[in-house]
């Protein structure tokens, strides 16, 4: 029998980079008796900003985590980090958004009903009523909010307040054909994962399969990226490319995207769920 994984506080943040970071941080988990299991580091010198991401067993120091976040502020306050602390026993609440194309929802249902994705899936949202039944099949809610020229922003609204009650931590665009509201982007900055169907910053907006066949690439791939309000130009955190030529037609560019979009929306929520990706401006550092 599998032992399970022994509960974890992770540790992330991002601050000016200068001598005494590292020291600091291990000194106060030291002090306290913390048990670190991974640490990953990283010295942008171009941007002057250090990185860190550590994993502490939670068992390991005497006390929860708003004991932590109390005592811990006072370092953050020294070197003016930006950071947070996670509990690995509290499961994030991924809120779905799909429209007519399944393969990325079923990919995502699928690792969550094995497991291998630890989460919650607090409801679907979706401009049609395709997946109603697949999804309430799985004893998951299911809302259609549709999306016309006319109704964006009351859509939008209702979109951000199904996430809000829902308690989402993360929103997922699975092949969601919309564009979001500027204001949806900007309220949840870091919370609303893409996965688009291009290598990104290449094929931008709609129908990139058949910009790339036009174009005559002989690799096409998927970017997983966090969404603001300028179209597909948000943080990426996870790419992938397959190699074609040219005996294929659009529709097999699409038909081996698909296998693509699924690995790599997977492999970037994961590393978001994680707390392995910090944001810098338009760039992320991911730790793996």
């Amino acid at each position: 029998m599998s032992t399970p994984n022994p509960r974890r506080y992770t540790l992330s943040l991002s601050c000016p980079d200068r001598v005494g970071i590292v020291a600091a941080v291990s000194s106060f988990l030291a002090q306290h008796k913390g048990w670190i299991t991974e640490a990953s580091h990283h010295a942008d010198p171009e941007a002057m900003r250090f990185f860190m991401r550590q994993e502490i067993l939670a068992d390991s120091l005497p006390f929860g985590l708003e004991t932590f976040r109390d005592k811990f502020s006072q370092i953050a306050a020294e070197f003016d980090m930006d950071w947070s602390i996670s509990d690995s026993a509290r499961k994030k609440r991924v809120v779905i958004l799909v429209s007519k194309q399944e393969h990325c929802l079923y990919d995502l249902f699928a690792r969550w009903q094995s497991g291998d994705l630890d989460i919650d899936i607090p409801c679907v949202i979706s401009n049609h009523e395709t997946f109603r039944g697949f999804v309430e099949w799985h004893g998951i809610p299911f809302h259609h909010v549709p999306v016309t020229p006319d109704n964006k922003p009351a859509a939008y609204a209702k979109v951000e307040q199904l996430f809000n009650e829902a308690e989402g931590d993360v929103m997922v665009l699975a092949r969601y054909m919309q564009i979001l509201s500027p204001e949806l982007c900007a309220n949840y900055p870091g919370r609303i994962i893409n996965i688009h169907h291009s290598f990104l910053p290449s094929f931008v907006g709609a129908k990139p399969y058949h910009q790339a066949y036009t174009r005559g690439v002989k690799l096409i791939g998927a970017t997983c990226h966090y969404v603001t309000s300028e179209l597909d130009q948000g943080p990426i955190i996870e790419q992938d490319v397959i190699r074609v030529d040219h005996s294929d037609a659009p529709d097999d560019l699409v038909r081996y995207g698909k296998d693509i979009e699924k690995a790599v929306l997977a492999r970037g929520l994961r590393y978001h769920l994680e707390d392995r990706v910090l944001v810098h401006g338009n760039k992320t550092v991911v730790f793996r």
